[in-house]
């Protein structure tokens, strides 16, 4: 039996101005599933992130259906999109860096206080359990940490407000080979919380690794889709994205 898709976008068109920067874009990612879109910078991977979150500038105009839990949702604000399970983790990371991690994760879970959810805070000790770093630096000013912290601290947070569908734009930007590895690593094991992740990855390798199915987005248009390990042995893919030398054994 198919079950409804946590998102499910079709036809999904961005324009800014004269210029169409998503042309339409179709895209699924079920619950417990891993889902990337790779491609080139300015490609359009952040436009389709805003459009699903509805946090497009005013420039911006979407058209297409973007459905959640089976219902659309393209005519909400991005308050009730959040207040409905829905996060996104943006490029830039966003956090408050004069206040502590802990400050930072308990912020994450104020949506949930907000509905008046009594045990809002039961994410606490399951993100410390995934993010050993933070759960040490818990009283340490979020601007002190390095890169990486940074990221973790960034899904954690996202986590704290148990999000049904996680969107992740960019999670490897800037980040050193090592820490990267580490970051892929956590994010794979989301799988195990039910959560649905959309990863908007300019890093293909490590993307498709981890992935269950990806997209790969050329200016404006999903040029490729498929189950992650298929994509990975495509020729294109590997000659456009993962270098000529590099095909995986």
């Amino acid at each position: 039996m198919m079950t409804t898709p946590v998102l499910e976008v079709s036809g999904l068109a961005v324009r800014y101005g004269k210029i169409e920067a998503l042309h339409k874009a179709a895209i699924k990612v079920g619950a417990g599933q891993i889902v990337s879109v790779i491609g080139p910078n300015g490609a359009g991977k952040s436009t389709l992130l805003n459009a699903i979150m509805g946090a497009l500038p005013v420039t911006g105009h979407a058209s297409g259906r973007i459905a959640y839990m089976g219902e659309a949702i393209g005519a909400l604000p991005i308050e009730r999109r959040v207040a409905r399970g829905m996060c996104l983790v943006p490029e830039k990371r966003e956090l408050f860096a004069s206040m502590t991690v802990e400050d930072n994760l308990v912020l994450g879970a104020y949506r949930r206080k907000r509905a008046g959810e009594r045990n809002f805070l039961d994410q606490l000790e399951p993100v410390f359990t995934l993010f050993p770093r933070l759960k040490e630096r818990r009283a340490q000013a979020a601007g002190t940490l390095s890169g990486g912290e940074r990221q973790m601290l960034a899904v954690g947070r996202a986590l704290m407000g148990k999000p049904d569908l996680l969107m992740l734009d960019e999670p490897s930007l800037g980040l050193a080979p090592l820490i990267v590895k580490e970051i892929f690593h956590i994010i794979s094991a989301l799988r195990q919380t039910g959560v649905a992740t959309l990863l908007i990855e300019q890093n293909a390798r490590a993307a498709l690794q981890i992935s269950d199915y990806g997209y790969v987005l050329e200016t404006g248009d999903l040029a490729l889709e498929g189950p992650a390990a298929e994509l990975a042995q495509n020729p294109r893919v590997i000659e456009t994205y993962l270098g000529l030398a590099k095909k995986p054994v």
